[in-house]
């Protein structure tokens, strides 16, 4: 039986605290996912061992006992009764899933240890003897997964559907919602044992850079073109925010950089319905490109005039 060297799966020290630990997971489990490997069997298998390892060494008392044994595993398997273990076998494995993708099956070692129920000694009340599930009810394990969106769709909100093996679920994303916000789905992560209640999904939200809005809480700040005319004599110009239109006044000789505030204009707030930041439009002049003959002549004569 293979021994599996769960920290150099991970790439990780074996001093590794608990974030450095699940950084790395998170950052693997990414990469090898089998939505972005589809039909890559080595990547699906990668996949497995990293959430296999992950499993073992983000929970405190399945690592030290990881620890104390290392690579001697095997001949706690085949020694019965060594240190009061008998190697029995449990009798049913577990299935964690990082995402919507692929499944990791726990390694025949860590089955037998931790999959045989409470104890060091296979789930009986001495030392020894053949190894049962306990029948106490025990909770799913909480998964996790993320989903990236445009900030216009954060903006509208929108819908995601997320794969859980053979069971879709669709979710539904309101508008305002904010970058790394984590949003819980009760009851959809790992099946509970023994009639205990199943896990928690746990979706992590990513919202992409747009290429014209900046976003500061609900607030968005964005430049808009101002033509020189319009920058010298005044006007209305009309500007857009995603599925808005708000006509801007423009008092005359208003300078390039100058920002106005447009009230009510920004993201929606999450929590608050009806209610919105504000956006801030810097304005900045373009300079007519390739005038005409005649455009050069009145631009000539006014620089003449400014300079009489």
């Amino acid at each position: 039986m293979e021994y599996k060297d769960y920290y150099k799966i991970l790439g990780i020290d074996k001093k590794a605290t608990p974030e450095e630990i699940k950084k790395a997971y998170r950052k693997l489990a990414v990469k090898y996912h089998p939505d972005k490997n589809p039909g890559d069997k080595k990547s699906e298998e990668k996949f497995k061992e990293i959430n296999e390892a992950n499993d073992v060494l983000s929970d405190p008392e399945k690592r030290t006992k990881y620890d104390n044994l290392g690579e001697n595993w095997q001949q706690y398997q085949q020694a019965p009764g060594a240190s009061g273990y008998d190697g029995g076998r449990g009798t049913g494995g577990r299935n964690y899933s990082y995402t919507s993708g692929g499944e990791g099956d726990f390694s025949d070692f860590f089955e037998s240890i931790f999959g045989s129920g409470s104890g060091f000694g296979g789930g009986t009340s001495g030392f020894g003897g053949r190894g049962r599930r306990s029948s106490a009810p025990m909770r799913g394990e909480d998964q996790e997964a993320e989903t990236t969106l445009t900030l216009e769709e954060a903006y509208t909100g929108t819908t995601r559907q997320v794969n859980l093996g053979e069971q879709k679920l669709n979710l539904k994303l309101k508008p305002g919602i904010a970058q790394d916000q984590v949003l819980r789905m009760k009851g959809k992560g790992g099946a509970g044992r023994n009639g205990g209640p199943n896990g928690d999904l746990m979706i992590a939200i990513h919202i992409a850079r747009d290429a014209r809005f900046d976003r500061k809480g609900d607030d968005l700040y964005f430049d808009e073109p101002l033509d020189v005319f319009t920058a010298v004599l005044g006007g209305k110009i009309h500007v857009n925010v995603f599925d808005k239109t708000v006509s801007v006044q423009v008092p005359a000789g208003t300078d390039s950089n100058k920002v106005f505030r447009l009230k009510g204009m920004g993201m929606p707030r999450y929590d608050t319905p009806g209610e919105r930041g504000d956006s801030f439009v810097r304005m900045v002049i373009q300079v007519p490109k390739n005038p005409s003959a005649e455009d050069k002549e009145l631009w000539m004569r006014l620089a003449r005039r400014k300079q009489a």
